[in-house]
């Protein structure tokens, strides 16, 4: 699966978000108002969601593509639908 997906950015965008999950792990213990925290919790869910998005794309222009040209198309197509229920969900 490693070659369906660009592996550096992945690996930096979830560096940027631990980063972030551990500012907001401080904010609560400094006691940072309520809307500091929500403000910098929905970046956080934003960029998780923006890596979601990243490997569903890398999916589908090599894994589902290939699935297609060179499996079952209608197997592939199931899993990919199942795939995009399941990135749905997160949000």
């Amino acid at each position: 699966m490693r070659q369906c997906m660009d592996v550096p950015n992945i690996q930096l965008r979830i560096k940027k978000i631990q980063g972030q999950l551990n500012a907001i792990s401080k904010m609560v213990e400094e006691d940072v108002p309520c809307e500091d925290i929500l403000i910098q919790i929905n970046a956080a869910k934003s960029a998780m969601h923006k890596v979601g998005k990243v490997v569903l794309e890398g999916h589908l222009h090599h894994c589902v593509k290939d699935g297609i040209e060179h499996g079952d198309a209608e197997k592939t197509i199931e899993d990919f639908s199942k795939a995009i229920d399941y990135f749905t969900r997160m949000g």
